[in-house]
């Protein structure tokens, strides 16, 4: 039986203790060289642009001589400013990358030694810089398209008499979301959030080629694709597969959100959901890289992506 690639050699090619090992002014100098590549690591002011610039002595940041603002490695990134150390938000990137799963707020606030707060705030900004830095342009050739619930929990009552149906709209909570997922077949995925399955027929219209093949399961909402793409639809009473449709791929893909749902964060708010399945998505997308791979593209993710509106401070006043 051939070795499954994640067990093998090539798929483990980051040290996390490499990383651990060095000094925050090396950390420093990585993510630099990352961040201005176009430049050979020399640093560009992030407000005007310049190139010319002044050493200060006194801690690590550098002065424009163009508009005299001053700005530090990761000014204007998602990461503006930090209060973590470089080294320790690379760290959280390793590790973020290792969690096959997903990687849980609480284990990296243990991790790190750091506030929960802080842990799930950092969390949040690799997943939105990885957003940012993913292809999403259109789906092509053979494409499976699926819904499924996620998010939200209601609480069966005691008696058996006083309980209540809880996959009807109106005993759910609110919170309960589908996560669409589009999966081309030996290419991206692509995910939406909506209220309902049916708003899958606009993601996909938007998000696949025309000309495409789609495949779905026999619910109704799916007929209308039929007047925009040649479709192949699979009764799953009947079979998983059957006269070349299926939608195995993307049932997969909802097999390990879920996986990641229950076993690594065990709740899910609702406003966040979007976030960890474009999360998995790019798991899934990566899992056949080397775990160094994964890590460059994040941490080259997190030094192009601009200053966060949503995350912009460590804590949303709003609430969680």
């Amino acid at each position: 039986m051939a070795q499954h690639f994640l067990l093998s050699p090539a798929a483990k090619t980051l040290s996390l203790v490499k990383v651990m090992r060095m000094s925050d002014r090396q950390a420093r100098e990585a993510f630099r060289a990352i961040r201005w590549a176009d430049t050979d690591g020399d640093p560009v002011c992030p407000e005007c642009g310049c190139l010319d610039h002044y050493d200060l002595k006194s801690r690590p940041v550098w002065k424009c001589k163009g508009c005299a603002k001053q700005f530090s490695v990761t000014s204007g990134t998602i990461f503006h400013s930090r209060k973590l150390q470089v080294r320790d938000i690379l760290a959280a990137i390793a590790v973020f990358i290792n969690g096959a799963k997903g990687y849980s707020a609480l284990q990296l606030s243990r991790d790190l030694s750091v506030d929960y707060k802080t842990a799930f705030v950092l969390l949040h900004k690799v997943r939105e810089a990885i957003g940012i830095a993913r292809d999403h342009g259109a789906l092509s050739g053979d494409v499976e398209v699926d819904g499924a619930y996620f998010g939200g929990y209601v609480k069966p009552a005691n008696e058996r008499m006083d309980r209540k149906d809880r996959r009807k709209m109106e005993n759910q909570s609110g919170k309960r979301q589908v996560v669409i997922v589009g999966r081309q077949r030996g290419g991206s995925t692509h995910t939406h959030v909506a209220q309902n399955e049916a708003a899958g027929v606009s993601f996909v219209r938007s998000h696949v080629e025309p000309g495409s093949t789609v495949h779905a399961d026999e619910a109704s909402h799916w007929d209308k694709l039929a007047a925009h793409f040649p479709i192949k639809r699979i009764n799953h009473k009947e079979a998983y597969s059957k006269d070349g449709a299926c939608t195995n791929q993307a049932e997969s893909f909802f097999s390990r959100l879920r996986r990641a749902e229950i076993g690594i964060h065990h709740h899910i708010a609702g406003k966040y959901l979007h976030a960890y399945a474009s999360e998995m998505a790019w798991r899934e997308d990566m899992n056949r890289q080397p775990n160094a791979n994964q890590f460059a593209m994040a941490v080259s993710a997190t030094a192009t992506a601009p200053q966060s509106s949503q995350w912009a401070g460590y804590w949303q006043r709003s609430g969680v």
